[in-house]
Protein backbone atom coordinates (compact mmCIF):
# COMPACT_ATOMS: atom_id res chain seq x y z
CA UNK A 1 0.00 0.00 0.00
CA UNK A 2 1.40 3.39 -0.99
CA UNK A 3 1.01 6.19 1.53
CA UNK A 4 1.65 9.90 1.47
CA UNK A 5 3.82 11.17 4.30
CA UNK A 6 5.98 14.07 5.41
CA UNK A 7 9.66 14.18 6.31
CA UNK A 8 11.43 16.97 8.17
CA UNK A 9 14.88 17.91 6.86
CA UNK A 10 17.51 19.92 8.70
CA UNK A 11 21.18 20.85 8.35
CA UNK A 12 23.58 23.18 10.13
CA UNK A 13 27.01 21.84 9.12
CA UNK A 14 28.74 22.42 5.78
CA UNK A 15 26.77 23.62 2.76
CA UNK A 16 23.38 23.44 4.45
CA UNK A 17 21.30 24.03 1.33
CA UNK A 18 23.27 21.46 -0.67
CA UNK A 19 22.84 18.95 2.18
CA UNK A 20 19.06 19.37 2.11
CA UNK A 21 18.99 19.03 -1.67
CA UNK A 22 21.25 15.95 -1.52
CA UNK A 23 18.81 14.32 0.91
CA UNK A 24 15.89 15.03 -1.44
CA UNK A 25 17.91 13.64 -4.34
CA UNK A 26 18.92 10.49 -2.39
CA UNK A 27 15.45 9.49 -1.18
CA UNK A 28 14.23 7.90 -4.45
CA UNK A 29 17.05 5.31 -4.28
CA UNK A 30 15.41 4.17 -1.03
CA UNK A 31 11.88 3.74 -2.44
CA UNK A 32 10.74 7.20 -1.37
CA UNK A 33 9.28 9.56 -3.99
CA UNK A 34 9.44 13.27 -3.14
CA UNK A 35 6.24 14.97 -4.28
CA UNK A 36 6.70 18.54 -3.02
CA UNK A 37 8.57 20.63 -0.49
CA UNK A 38 7.98 23.56 1.76
CA UNK A 39 10.18 26.58 1.50
CA UNK A 40 13.55 26.24 3.16
CA UNK A 41 13.67 28.06 6.49
CA UNK A 42 16.69 29.55 8.23
CA UNK A 43 16.14 28.83 11.94
CA UNK A 44 17.96 29.42 15.18
CA UNK A 45 19.02 26.33 17.15
CA UNK A 46 16.74 25.25 19.98
CA UNK A 47 16.95 22.43 22.48
CA UNK A 48 19.91 21.33 24.56
CA UNK A 49 22.71 22.82 22.42
CA UNK A 50 22.21 26.48 21.58
CA UNK A 51 25.84 27.40 20.82
CA UNK A 52 25.94 26.12 17.24
CA UNK A 53 25.28 27.42 13.71
CA UNK A 54 21.75 28.16 12.52
CA UNK A 55 19.82 25.45 10.73
CA UNK A 56 18.20 25.29 7.35
CA UNK A 57 14.97 23.29 7.63
CA UNK A 58 12.29 22.11 5.23
CA UNK A 59 9.46 19.62 5.05
CA UNK A 60 8.91 17.35 2.06
CA UNK A 61 5.76 15.51 1.08
CA UNK A 62 6.56 11.95 0.04
CA UNK A 63 4.95 8.84 -1.35
CA UNK A 64 6.17 5.38 -0.34
CA UNK A 65 5.08 1.79 0.15
CA UNK A 66 7.53 1.41 3.03
CA UNK A 67 6.27 0.56 6.51
CA UNK A 68 7.07 3.09 9.27
CA UNK A 69 10.32 1.52 10.49
CA UNK A 70 11.41 0.75 6.93
CA UNK A 71 10.94 4.44 6.13
CA UNK A 72 12.97 5.35 9.21
CA UNK A 73 15.72 2.98 8.02
CA UNK A 74 15.66 4.69 4.61
CA UNK A 75 16.00 8.10 6.29
CA UNK A 76 18.90 6.88 8.44
CA UNK A 77 20.61 5.45 5.34
CA UNK A 78 20.35 8.86 3.64
CA UNK A 79 21.81 10.51 6.74
CA UNK A 80 24.77 8.09 6.78
CA UNK A 81 25.37 8.59 3.06
CA UNK A 82 25.53 12.34 3.61
CA UNK A 83 28.02 12.12 6.46
CA UNK A 84 25.98 12.00 9.64
CA UNK A 85 27.60 9.71 12.18
CA UNK A 86 25.37 7.69 14.50
CA UNK A 87 25.44 8.52 18.20
CA UNK A 88 26.16 12.24 18.01
CA UNK A 89 25.18 14.81 20.62
CA UNK A 90 21.38 15.09 20.92
CA UNK A 91 20.28 18.39 19.34
CA UNK A 92 23.90 18.99 18.32
CA UNK A 93 25.35 20.11 14.99
CA UNK A 94 24.74 17.80 12.04
CA UNK A 95 25.20 17.83 8.28
CA UNK A 96 21.74 16.34 7.78
CA UNK A 97 18.72 15.27 9.78
CA UNK A 98 15.84 13.41 8.13
CA UNK A 99 12.88 12.85 10.45
CA UNK A 100 9.70 10.93 9.70
CA UNK A 101 6.92 13.32 10.75
CA UNK A 102 3.80 11.68 9.35
CA UNK A 103 2.97 8.63 7.26
CA UNK A 104 -0.62 8.81 6.09
CA UNK A 105 -2.94 8.43 9.06
CA UNK A 106 -0.71 5.82 10.68
CA UNK A 107 -0.34 5.98 14.45
CA UNK A 108 2.78 4.02 15.34
CA UNK A 109 4.97 3.66 18.42
CA UNK A 110 8.20 1.74 18.93
CA UNK A 111 11.51 2.35 20.70
CA UNK A 112 12.83 3.94 17.50
CA UNK A 113 9.87 5.85 16.09
CA UNK A 114 6.65 7.54 17.13
CA UNK A 115 4.08 8.66 14.59
CA UNK A 116 2.89 11.26 14.38
CA UNK A 117 6.24 12.81 15.32
CA UNK A 118 6.36 14.67 18.64
CA UNK A 119 6.89 17.96 16.78
CA UNK A 120 3.49 17.47 15.19
CA UNK A 121 1.82 18.98 18.27
CA UNK A 122 0.10 22.33 18.20
CA UNK A 123 1.88 24.29 20.92
CA UNK A 124 5.55 25.18 21.13
CA UNK A 125 6.89 25.40 24.65
CA UNK A 126 9.27 28.30 25.07
CA UNK A 127 12.86 27.15 25.35
CA UNK A 128 12.19 23.41 25.26
CA UNK A 129 11.45 22.68 21.62
CA UNK A 130 11.18 24.50 18.32
CA UNK A 131 7.99 26.08 17.09
CA UNK A 132 5.53 23.76 15.46
CA UNK A 133 5.56 24.06 11.69
CA UNK A 134 2.08 23.75 10.24
CA UNK A 135 1.72 22.66 6.62
CA UNK A 136 -1.15 23.73 4.44
CA UNK A 137 -2.12 21.84 1.28
CA UNK A 138 0.52 23.66 -0.78
CA UNK A 139 3.23 22.91 1.81
CA UNK A 140 3.43 26.49 2.91
CA UNK A 141 4.77 26.51 6.44
CA UNK A 142 3.78 28.83 9.19
CA UNK A 143 5.17 28.68 12.66
CA UNK A 144 2.76 28.54 15.55
CA UNK A 145 4.59 30.14 18.42
CA UNK A 146 4.03 30.77 22.06
CA UNK A 147 3.65 34.57 22.04
CA UNK A 148 6.21 34.90 24.83
CA UNK A 149 8.90 33.31 22.65
CA UNK A 150 10.84 34.64 19.71
CA UNK A 151 12.38 32.25 17.25
CA UNK A 152 14.38 33.33 14.25
CA UNK A 153 12.51 31.74 11.35
CA UNK A 154 13.23 33.15 7.92
CA UNK A 155 11.75 31.57 4.74
CA UNK A 156 13.97 31.07 1.72
CA UNK A 157 13.19 29.14 -1.51
CA UNK A 158 11.78 25.61 -2.02
CA UNK A 159 13.78 22.42 -2.68
CA UNK A 160 11.17 20.98 -5.06
CA UNK A 161 8.58 22.97 -6.99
Amino acid sequence: MTRTGHLGLGSNVGDRRANLQAAVDALPAHSVTVLASSSVYDTEPVGQVLDQPEFLNAVVRISTALAPEELLDACKAVERTLGRAAGGVRHGPRPIDVDVLLLGDVAFASERLNLPHALGGTVATCGTRPPTLVLDNELNVRATLDRRCRYGIHPLSRLVD
